[in-house]
């Protein structure tokens, strides 16, 4: 038992099993009064333990940090979706990995769906979204699940997690891979405006079925990355991996005008090498630029006969893209930024689709043999060039670091960044509150839980109304 104890505070990956409200919580340092509302994080905390689980596919719970007029509360719920309420009244696990049913669960349940991945907040509603199944509205304040929601009927199938919103129009633009079927080439793509009503939802084919994380969204186009975690029935069938990672298949990018349609989409080449995650992207001139986090091979993903990718190479570090929309080459340019590991991009959203001159990633410590666990932030400017690096005690780690402006109308950048810090010796979680253009001088204020929050995936801050 101890040494089960001592494994697991290695890592914070391990769920919790309990649902807990935290009213008021204990702060070092001090709160800036203008920071009011909510940051809402998301991420995989299975309910029980299923074989041949991926981490990708644990239940989803959301975790709450309400913070008003220098105090702070905290709240956590599990996403409550039919697998979650199915799960909870057998009181076993009835799915495996990537939605697998196991076989003695009830022929009639055929909903694999998790909501794990990322909370945003778009058109007065609050949505927990994964990349498999529609959204999951949630109650704010409460998080109590209020169903998927579909806009009306005008949306179907799969959604992404990481939907991107027009900062000018509020327009919402989303994209879903797997838009036929499991492992198929489809993909699906629409948008929202910014009263909630859904404008355009159309499919199209890409080059190869591959599992598409993440988009690119500038003022006049959508770019759509096909990277090569590529899936394959065959394979699922016979028991074998269902997404794997073949680099032959190469790297392609579909760019398509917003104003146009899918038939229009003009198909880009690249080096092989997989991202999930955009920084930001913008147009200059002819050129469409994009900031990402490239791995030179997918880590988390085995090629197709079950070896691993190489570790040295399964890293992502930043990286730009540069499209030529002049028609002169069907090439597009990979041109890494730095040499540092890293991870959770995020800018100033007010920026989206725009020229940004500020952007943070969540990054390793070389120096210390813990390295490939998030435990510092990095500040750099448009270009890449880093402007401030802070880096948490041995062993610590840290989540997604996400951007606050100090008002509507602040300068971007001015702000604070938010994020989450495992504290490994005493085996629980903070949330740290940096001046977002000094992370170099650390936290200015600590909100301490009485507990761990685990490893997620994605959040986002919904300010008081």
């Amino acid at each position: 038992m101890q040494h089960d104890a001592i494994a697991e505070r290695r890592n914070n990956i391990a769920p919790i099993p309990f649902e807990a409200d935290a009213p008021f919580l204990k702060i070092i340092g001090e709160l800036p009064r203008e920071l009011n509302g909510t940051l809402y994080r998301n991420g995989p905390n299975p309910q029980f333990d299923a074989s041949g689980a991926h981490w990708f596919v644990g239940d989803g719970m959301l975790h709450a940090f309400h913070l008003e007029n220098g105090r702070a509360s905290y709240r956590n719920r599990w996403v409550r979706t039919p697998k979650w309420l199915a799960e909870h009244d057998a009181g076993r696990a009835l799915f495996g990995g990537f939605g697998r049913k196991l076989p003695d669960a009830p022929a009639d349940l055929t909903d694999g769906g998790v909501a794990n991945t990322n909370i945003i907040f778009h058109a007065g509603k609050l949505l927990a979204l994964e990349e498999a199944h529609l959204p999951t509205e949630i109650e704010p304040g409460t998080l109590a699940t209020r169903g998927y929601h579909n806009y009306q009927g005008r949306i179907a199938g799969s959604f992404t997690a990481h939907p991107k919103i027009d900062p000018v129009t509020g327009e919402m633009l989303f994209f879903g891979y797997n838009a036929a079927g499991p492992l198929t080439p489809a993909l699906s793509f629409g948008s929202i405006d910014a009263c909630g009503k859904a404008t355009r939802f159309e499919r199209f084919e890409a080059p190869y079925a591959s599992m598409v994380h993440d988009f690119i969204v500038t003022a006049n186009h959508v770019l759509f990355p096909i990277l090569p975690i590529a899936g394959s029935m065959e394979r699922a069938m016979s028991g074998r991996p269902p997404y794997a990672w073949e680099p032959d298949k190469g790297a392609y990018v579909g760019v398509m005008k917003r104003n146009g349609t899918a038939k229009d989409i003009v198909w880009f080449r690249g080096e092989a090498c997989y991202v999930f995650h955009i920084m930001n992207a913008w147009e200059e001139g002819n050129r469409i630029v994009a900031d990402v986090m490239q791995f030179e091979e997918a880590p988390l993903f085995p090629h197709p006969d079950g070896r691993p990718t190489d570790p040295e190479k399964s890293r992502a570090r930043h990286c730009r893209w540069t499209f030529d929309l002049s028609g002169n080459t069907d090439r597009f340019q990979q041109t890494y930024l730095d040499d540092l590991t890293g991870e959770f991009p995020r800018i100033d959203d007010r920026r989206a689709g725009l020229k940004s001159r500020h952007g943070w990633y969540a990054c390793p410590n070389p120096k210390l043999p813990m390295f490939g666990a998030l435990s510092g932030i990095v500040h750099v400017d448009g270009n890449g060039k880093r402007l401030g690096h802070y880096l948490l005690p041995a062993g610590d780690t840290i989540s997604e670091p996400v951007f606050v402006e100090r008002s509507s109308d602040a300068a971007e950048g001015d702000g604070w960044l938010l994020a989450v810090v495992w504290r490994a010796r005493e085996n629980r979680s903070d949330l740290a509150v940096f001046n977002a253009t000094d992370i170099e001088a650390g936290p200015a204020a600590l909100v301490q839980l009485g507990h761990r929050v685990p490893d997620g995936f994605h959040g986002n801050w919904v300010g008081a109304a």
